[in-house]
Formats: structure tokens, C-alpha cells, sequence
């Protein structure tokens, strides 16, 4: 099937003959990176918040890990639906709805007076950002061509990076200042103000683009989708803290058979002329399909080296939420000049950048497992800097590229699914981070130790990082 698809403004042109997308100006290109930092920021910001959270709220484990899931599962779950609606209702006007909700349930999560509203609340503000993150990349990629647009990319991966490390940071500061008495609640009331402003300016700066052949949403496809991740990820996430009760287990075993339906679904329909939420053929495109190959044990690695550090420097080297926060400054800022010379360095060596980041990153992981066996219990700024700095500088070689690579072929036409299949997997990778990686720490704290429970799992992220390297060798070596 051959779609017929133009992006195109709703401000000008007729039906039969639709103008020409306007371009995407630099107050605009700052507009939707302020969006596309605002989703990755809450995943991680809660981490250096959740003792807290539960001394206030008085939950339990169970409860706690729901807080950070709720999240991470609605926001996964949703993401390409989020994506095909913007392609035809129109990408400006989900981005706003999907901010200004956003604005709202950060808004209930500040607000929550007991521990299950506030994983509604979260469950909400996930959905929320499955509305408004994937119109940053596909107006990015309907609005842009050339040279703009690869500076664009580059900009969102340096974004994207940056603010998944900031978030831990900034919720660490934020816990601790305490500001007018609302400890744990400014971790989320602080994204109002920030809306607002992104709402003021959006409407202001980002151009409208959209379908101009509207098809019909893929029910069956949406719902298998979300039936494949739930069955994988819930399992996963609240397993441990359950006890591994037979539902986990049921749910488990249903995950490739809820898999296999959601492709055969969406085969089908591709055949047959039908629109799916995730057409098959998306996937013939090699950059597409290897980028996302490699997207999956980054962000794995990532999340759950996120995670583990948070818990292990608060629960088990007694640092405050500020000094753990702190801790991956180093990390944070290498990571920003580097993503700054990383589109000189593809420019100039093409994706071998990618491999280059990873042997970074490795050495980084060595070097901190290496201060944790030595320093422990006193780890923090010090004698994580140097792992901390140099994981950075890896990392910030590899994510922008990759996000490149993965959209780097997919048509203006398919901008919104495009750039839904990559966030949903980055995403659902992030969860199951914190679900693996998490999971394996804390089980093995009780017996080992937390400083070798530490030492381990960084180990075990090591070999992750391997993986990456070994894939990032299959990418494409110029990036169109």
C-alpha cells in the first residue's frame, strides 16, 4: 500500500491543494525540547524522592515501586497511539492538550493526599505525556530538512540524555530545600510553572502539522500493544515486592503469545490496506531497525544504573538526597559538552562514534565498581567523579547518534509512528531497567551486601554495555 500522506499546516491552503509545513524557527525548536525534557525528567526525579514519599504517605515497597511504574507502563503503553493521533487530529494541538494535562496531573501528584491517589495521579500524568512527547520528534522531522534537521536531532538527543540525569539531580535539590514546606510534592509541582510557559510559548512558536488522509485508529492493534507491554513490564516491576505471586508468573507466560497476536494483527492489516498503529513495513528500513536494536540495552543499562545509584548512596552510604543528587554532576555535565561536539564528530567519522562512546561508557561503569569496592561506605561526589565523568562522555557519544540513526529514513508522512515506535521502546527499555536491574540489587542486598550487591549489578550493566558496542557496529556508517 502506497500512503498518500502530506504534512502540511492548518492555518493555510485548501483541501485539495495543502501548503507546505512552515518551518520550525529556533523559539520553537526550544518550545519542544522543553516538552521532550519534562516526560524523561519525571521518570527519573522521583528516584531520589521515594524514601520520603513513603515516610510521608506511609507505603510500603509494593506501593513505592507502583509510583515509579504507574508512570513509566502509561506513559510506554500509549506512546504510539499518541503518535498516530497527532499525525491526524493535528501534532500542535495534541502537544498542547497533551502539555496543558500534563501541567494538571503533575499538579494532582503534588497535591495527593494518600500514596494510591498519588499512583493514579502518576498513572494520569504517564498517559499525558504519551500525548505530547511523540509531536516533539514528528514535528521535528515534518518541519525540518538537511542540515537544520540534524542539528535538531542532535539537540533532542542531548536533551533527552541530559534530562534523565537531571532529573535525579534536580530531585534531590528539590527534597531537600523543602520550598514552603512542601518536601517531597515540589518534585512535581515545579513542572506547573514550566507548562505554563512551554503552553504560552507553543502557542506561539511551533507550527501545525498533520495527516491530510485522517485514517481510522488500529483498536485491535492498540489494545495488543498495550496487552504486550503490560503483561512484560508489570510482572517485572512489582514481582519482587509481591513475593512473585502466581499472577506475576501467568502474566509472564502470556506476554509472547500477547506479542505474536499484536504481529499478526498488524501484518494483516498492513496487507490488506489497512493503516496499523505500527506497520510492519516501517520496519524493512535498516537504520530503523538496528538503531532501535541498539536503543533497547542502552536504555536498560541506563535506568537501572540510575536507580541503583540513587538507592545505594542513600540507603547505603548514608548520603542526604542533595549529596546523591550531586554525585552525577560529573556525570551530567560531561554528558552536555560532549552531546555539544557530538554532530562535528558524526560529521567527521560518521556512526563510529557510536562503538567509541560505549568503550567510554564501559571504562566509565569499571571505574565506578572500582570506587564502590574501595571507597564504600564513602561514596559520593569525589570518588565517583572520575567513572561518573567519563560514563558521561560515553553515554553523550551514543544516545544523540542513535536517535538519528533510528529516524533518520522514516518519510515526513510516517513522522508521528516514527518517532512513537522509538520513544515506546526507549521507554518500555527504561522500565524494564529499573525492573531488572533494580530487581537483581535488591535481591541481592539482603545476602551480599549492598556494596557488593552494587559491584555486581554494575558488573552485570558492563556486559550490557558490551552488547551495545557489538551493535552499534551494524549500524550504517553515514547517517542520512
Amino acid at each position: 500500500m502506497t500512503e498518500t500522506i502530506t504534512s502540511r499546516p492548518l492555518r493555510t491552503g485548501t483541501p485539495d491543494t495543502p501548503a507546505a509545513p512552515a518551518a520550525l524557527g529556533g523559539l520553537g525548536l526550544f518550545t519542544v525540547l522543553l516538552a521532550a525534557a519534562l516526560p524523561l525528567v519525571d521518570f527519573f526525579i522521583v528516584n531520589v524522592a521515594l524514601p520520603t514519599i513513603g515516610a510521608d504517605l506511609s507505603a510500603n515497597e509494593a506501593v513505592l515501586e507502583l509510583v515509579v511504574a504507574g508512570y513509566g507502563v502509561a506513559y510506554a503503553v500509549l506512546l504510539v497511539l499518541g503518535g498516530r493521533l497527532g499525525d491526524l487530529f493535528g501534532r500542535r494541538r495534541l502537544f498542547l492538550a497533551g502539555m496543558a494535562a500534563f501541567g494538571l496531573t503533575s499538579l494532582a501528584c503534588g497535591l495527593a493526599p494518600d500514596a494510591w491517589s498519588l499512583v493514579a495521579a502518576r498513572v494520569a500524568q504517564g498517559a499525558s505525556a504519551a500525548a505530547m512527547l511523540p509531536q516533539v520528534l514528528a514535528t521535528i522531522q515534518a518541519t525540518t530538512t538537511g542540515p537544520r534537521r540534524a542539528k535538531a536531532m542532535g539537540l533532542y538527543g542531548a536533551t533527552a540524555g541530559l534530562s534523565m540525569v537531571a532529573g535525579q539531580v534536580l530531585g534531590g535539590v528539590l527534597v531537600a530545600a523543602d520550598i514552603a514546606g512542601t518536601g517531597w510534592r515540589s518534585v512535581f509541582l515545579v513542572n506547573v510553572p514550566v507548562v505554563l510557559v512551554g503552553l504560552f510559548l507553543a502557542a506561539r512558536a511551533v507550527p501545525e502539522t498533520r495527516s491530510a488522509r485522517p485514517e481510522p485508529v488500529d483498536v485491535p492493534g492498540t489494545f495488543l500493544l498495550a496487552a504486550s507491554i503490560l503483561t512484560l513490564l508489570v510482572p517485572l516491576t512489582e514481582g519482587r515486592a509481591a513475593g512473585w505471586p502466581l499472577w506475576t508468573w501467568l502474566s509472564l507466560a502470556a506476554f509472547p503469545f500477547a506479542a505474536a497476536a499484536f504481529y499478526a494483527v498488524e501484518r494483516r492489516a498492513d496487507r490488506t490496506g489497512r493503516t496499523p498503529l505500527v506497520p510492519p513495513s516501517l520496519f524493512t528500513t535498516l537504520s530503523l531497525r538496528r538503531g532501535l536494536l541498539l536503543l533497547v540495552p542502552f536504555s536498560i543499562g541506563f535506568s537501572g544504573f540510575m536507580f541503583v545509584i540513587a538507592v545505594a548512596l542513600q540507603q547505603g552510604a548514608g548520603l542526604g538526597p542533595v549529596a546523591a543528587g550531586l554525585a552525577l554532576v560529573p556525570l551530567a555535565a560531561v554528558f552536555f559538552l560532549f552531546s555539544l561536539a557530538g554532530p562535528r564528530l558524526v560529521a567527521r567519522y560518521g556512526t563510529r562514534v557510536v562503538p567509541t562512546g560505549a568503550a567510554l561508557q564501559g571504562l566509565g561503569l569499571a571505574l565506578m565498581a572500582l570506587a564502590a569496592w574501595r571507597s564504600w561506605p564513602d561514596l559520593g561526589l569525589v570518588a565517583l567523579l572520575p567513572g561518573a565523568a567519563v560514563t558521561g562522555a560515553g553515554q553523550a557519544l551514543q544516545l544523540p547518534v542513535v536517535f538519528r540513526v533510528v529516524l533518520s529514513e522514516v518519510p515526513p508522512e510516517r513522522a508521528g509512528v516514527g518517532s512513537g515506535v522509538m520513544i515506546t521502546t526507549q521507554q518500555s527499555s527504561l522500565a524494564l531497567g529499573v525492573a531488572t536491574l533494580g530487581t537483581l540489587f535488591l535481591s541481592l542486598t539482603p545476602g551480599m551486601g549492598m556494596r557488593d550487591a552494587l559491584v555486581t549489578t554494575l558488573l552485570v550493566q558492563l556486559a550490557a554495555v558490551a552488547l551495545t558496542g557489538l551493535l552499534s557496529l551494524r549500524l550504517p556508517r553515514t547517517i542520512a
